[in-house]
């Protein structure tokens, strides 16, 4: 079976084009290559098994399943419980407008902490970090250091899952209240606080109220502080996201 892809340049140098464009703009709103590829598979196709959709897009059968699995998470796709499980594309503009939403949301919350910012002067204590080895240490780091309350919001769960396991464990065990705020039935490490949200776009940190990190989808580069005024901002947004959902099953 050909894929996506390869029809896409049969069919033209710019349909090819578009192809690549909607990878890699898919890529910028948070999707991985394969989730992006899987996702214009699942809109060309309309319905397919992970098999299929596999070869439909181009990417390693063995991680299909668990590609299509985080598209649903995240909101691009449905599945049924069947066997073979088949999956479905949710509607692009949909799925568009929702990201809109979220992305006007977020840049509302940025608008209000320029002006934030501009009434208290410049704050000096924002630092960076580049590479994601660097940004997932940072996160393991503030976790670490967390004495009362670690709060994440994360549309990458699975991997800070198995990154930062034994860090999570140990905190839950020092006492420390853990919540993740991440896709709707996402298996959690056990001891964790769960709330479902869909359309996350970035990573966020708020560790013991006085630390905050914000880290890229692809947790590629990341801005950390603990400035006050920025970290109550940020803890102000966080605040609204909340809403309760079912723990799922303890891993």
């Amino acid at each position: 079976m050909v894929t996506i892809e390869q029809v896409a340049g049969s069919l033209g140098g710019e349909l090819s084009n578009e192809y690549r464009r909607a990878v890699e703009v898919l890529g910028r709103v948070g999707l991985t290559v394969y989730e992006a590829r899987a996702y214009i598979a699942l809109v060309a196709r309309g319905v397919g098994d992970a098999a299929s959709l596999a070869q439909a897009a181009g990417i390693p059968r063995t991680s299909a399943y668990k590609v299509l699995e985080s598209l649903v998470g995240k909101g691009y796709a449905t599945s049924t419980g069947d066997k073979p499980i088949l999956f479905q594309p949710k509607p692009p503009l949909e799925v568009g407008e929702a990201l809109k939403g979220v992305i006007d949301e977020v840049f509302e919350k940025l608008q209000m902490l320029h002006v934030l910012v501009a009434e208290h002067g410049e704050p000096q204590l924002v630092y960076l970090l580049n590479g994601r080895e660097k940004v997932i240490g940072k996160i393991g780091e503030l976790l670490d250091q967390a004495k009362q309350t670690f709060m994440l919001t994360t549309p990458q769960m699975a991997e800070l899952r198995d990154d930062l396991g034994k860090k999570i464990a140990h905190a839950v065990k020092r006492g420390v209240v853990v919540t993740f705020v991440t896709a709707p039935l996402q298996r959690m490490p056990e001891g964790v606080e769960y709330v479902a949200r869909t359309n996350l776009l970035a990573t966020e940190v708020l560790a013991d109220g006085q630390h905050a990190l914000l880290a890229a989808p692809t947790f590629e580069a990341c801005g950390f502080t603990d400035n006050p005024i920025l970290v109550a901002h940020l803890k102000q947004f966080l605040d609204v996201v909340l809403e309760k959902g079912t723990p799922p099953p303890s891993s």
